[in-house]
């Protein structure tokens, strides 16, 4: 059960928050858009209520991983800035790391050459750590946690009917066992989908893929994961549901 009344504790820095105590052997949370935050140095030039789109921020994740992180053996790795200030699950190298079009809203604070300053003030910072987090406290498994909007703007005709999609790239241990457990609940589940694990997986790729740990990816569907309850709920499942994968893959 998750626990309430309780708030994980935090270390926060400008580019990534760790939720939660990372312990040896327990299962790290890792939520790349987890925050819609534009440090105040920083003007995209869109308008403000955007920040509360899909664009900006993985809606519902946050909160998802904060609760997931009251509970002991696990902690949560979380963005803390919003993807449109620099997304940490793309290639270093592609321009879509600062992006300057999101599903067909331009970014104009985003041209101009900021890139470089981008990827040096937040990209690289966050991996980094990362990186160090896996190398001195390495989890048994790891959680990629992001969610998708139910539509695109830009793709209307567009139809994304699965609660929740398990992604991966070529290590499937957990999502293989992952899978069956979701559709148990009662969930429609899509295997990589809404898109491919083996097409956009940067972080996991980079932390997981490339150093034999095993992962699976989550992406919930925005509108299964808005309100209080709704994450509650979802922190339960996935509690639950980590901890069998767990033991699982360990046997």
């Amino acid at each position: 059960m998750v626990a309430h009344g309780r708030q994980a504790a935090m270390i926060e820095e400008e580019a990534y928050r760790i939720l939660g105590t990372p312990r040896f052997g327990g299962i790290l949370v890792i939520s790349d858009h987890a925050s819609n935050l534009v440090p105040a140095d920083i003007d995209l030039g869109i308008d403000p209520a955007l920040m509360n789109d899909h664009i900006a921020i993985d809606i519902g994740v946050g909160a998802v991983g904060e609760l997931m992180a009251q509970n002991p053996g696990i902690a949560a790795f979380q963005g803390n800035v919003s993807r449109l200030v620099c997304d940490f699950n793309r290639d270093e190298d592609s321009l879509a790391s600062v992006p300057e079009v999101s599903d067909g809203v331009e970014i104009p604070g985003n041209r101009g050459g900021v890139h470089e300053a981008r990827l040096a003030r937040f990209y690289r910072p966050y991996h980094s750590a990362l990186a160090h987090l896996l190398v001195e406290t390495p989890p048994s498994l790891i959680l990629s946690l992001h969610s998708f909007t139910p539509q695109l703007a830009s793709d209307p005709h567009s139809h994304r009917p699965w609660d929740c999609g398990v992604l991966y790239n070529q290590d499937d241990r957990a999502s293989r066992v992952a899978i069956p457990l979701l559709d148990a609940e009662g969930l429609h589940v899509g295997e990589n989908e809404p898109y491919s694990g083996k097409i956009l997986n940067t972080t996991m790729n980079v932390h997981a893929e490339a150093e034999g740990r095993p992962y699976f990816g989550v992406e919930i569907r925005q509108d299964k994961v808005t309100t209080s309850a709704q994450q509650e709920e979802w922190a339960e499942r996935l509690v639950r549901i980590c901890n069998r994968v767990a033991i699982a893959i360990g046997e």
